[in-house]
């Protein structure tokens, strides 16, 4: 099954979610690993597995080995750092900021695949779990590296999407 027939079988109170996975899927501005790469992220990000497994499948033809483990990657240690971050940021003593993280996170310095694509994804699930610390850093760096307004929108509306389809089909099943 396709991602845009997965989110066919939404119920009609969602059928505005329907139509944004058909107009995010054929979305042209995003080079085709940001964009599918993103998806992907974006879907492991919910942790709904049915989802999961329509956007591996749906992907699979689209991104290298390398891009699809690094969408993976991006969530699972986004799935870390957004909940130690966002408590750093949301603890009343400012002291937590000061300390260092000691938790290990090399595969944001070594992502096996362009930085501002894995920094995209990061981005995005970032937006998903609500981490408003490392949605500044993950924007900061990549309007550094030249990624537009646009790009950066379109990824968090790939998130937005993905954890709506998630949330809706979640609750319906």
């Amino acid at each position: 099954m396709s991602l845009k027939d997965f989110a066919g079988t939404l119920p009609d109170f969602a059928k505005d979610i329907r139509l944004n996975v058909g107009s995010l899927l054929n979305e042209a501005h995003l080079p085709d690993q940001q964009k599918y790469g993103l998806f992907l992220c974006c879907a492991h990000a919910t942790g709904y597995k049915p989802l999961v497994d329509v956007t591996e499948a749906e992907v699979a033809a689209k991104l290298s080995p390398e891009a699809a483990n690094a969408a993976r990657a991006a969530a699972a240690v986004m799935a870390m750092n957004n909940v130690y971050y966002r408590f750093t940021h949301l603890a009343g003593n400012a002291e937590y900021q000061t300390m260092p993280a000691k938790l290990r996170m090399n595969v944001i310095g070594q992502p096996g695949i362009e930085k501002v694509d894995f920094e995209l994804f990061s981005l995005a699930v970032s937006a998903i779990n609500g981490c408003g610390m490392c949605i500044d850093s993950h924007e900061q760096i990549l309007k550094k590296a030249g990624a537009t307004a646009e790009a950066i929108q379109t990824a968090v509306r790939i998130g937005a999407v993905m954890k709506a389809v998630a949330t809706v089909h979640s609750a319906i099943n």
